[in-house]
């Protein structure tokens, strides 16, 4: 079946030999070049049509706007049903009884994001480009935010539990090793999973040679005064701050590299 989700190109080291389709120039293998899935043919970078763009603006969308769009409408709904079926008292029931937390949750994911963004706004650079509430082609899930440094590309899942997160490991010896993020009292093993799949869907675009980072930010958690962030499954679990230093790491990438792969990932994952 064809993934229509797939970029229509995609920069790319090159494993075997090829030509360019445009000025049929010799193309040796690990030579990058544009791949063009459509054609399944390559182009050589001097005909990269990426390069005319880079003086345009780039939507780097707005921090938690999907899930404060969500909660509104959650909310709108409950009051129109509670008004529909309560003519008389649906004000009253209204201001006497709450959200439910399927609701409520939307609106704490939403201010968890939009604090994060506010923080990663202020970093923005030439080498720190940042790109907020990205959907992901093919389906309703998003990420919620994006950072790209001389390191790569930084994906980025911010969350607003109340607890201490750790990493718990079981097995070992005897048995199969098994890691588990817990917050609080919470298995949250399943967050790690969706971190990693949003990691793939990033390198699909950017390509291999752009190391891809995922990240998960607690924004309100217990954290410790000493230590406290820890890295599972290759993911990094750590809080705003932290953060912070981390995309200020050191790393191979330009501020041309780092403009190209904030364009490309803007083009394939539009705002949300």
């Amino acid at each position: 079946m064809d993934d229509t989700s797939a970029p229509a190109e995609k920069r790319m080291r090159l494993r075997y030999a090829g030509t360019c389709r445009i000025c049929d120039a010799a193309l040796p293998a690990k030579a990058e070049a544009v791949y063009e899935r459509e054609t399944k043919t390559v182009r050589c970078l001097a005909h990269d049509r990426d390069e005319p763009e880079f003086d345009l603006e780039v939507d780097i969308g707005a921090a938690g706007s999907s899930a404060r769009r969500e909660f509104e409408r959650r909310k709108a709904g409950r009051e129109k049903r509670i008004r529909d079926k309560h003519p008389k008292l649906g004000g009253l029931i209204l201001a006497l009884s709450d959200d439910p937390q399927s609701t409520t949750a939307w609106n704490t994911g939403a201010i968890g994001e939009e604090r994060l963004g506010g923080r990663l706004n202020s970093l923005q650079s030439d080498t720190c480009r940042i790109l907020h509430d990205r959907r992901i082609p093919g389906g309703r899930a998003n990420i919620d935010h994006l950072a790209v440094t001389p390191a790569g590309v930084h994906v980025i899942d911010a969350k607003r539990y109340s607890g201490r997160p750790q990493l718990r490991i079981e097995g070992g010896l005897l048995r199969p090793r098994v890691e588990r993020l817990i917050v609080g009292r919470r298995d949250c093993t399943k967050l790690v999973d969706g971190v990693l799949n949003q990691v793939e869907v990033v390198r699909a675009v950017v390509g291999d040679q752009i190391p891809v980072h995922g990240v998960l930010c607690f924004v309100d958690a217990d954290w410790p005064l000493i230590g406290g962030a820890f890295t599972t499954r290759n993911i990094q679990v750590l809080w705003p701050k932290r953060l912070q230093s981390a995309l200020g790491s050191l790393g191979a990438l330009d501020a041309h590299a780092i403009e190209r792969a904030h364009r490309e990932l803007a083009r394939a994952l539009p705002s949300a």
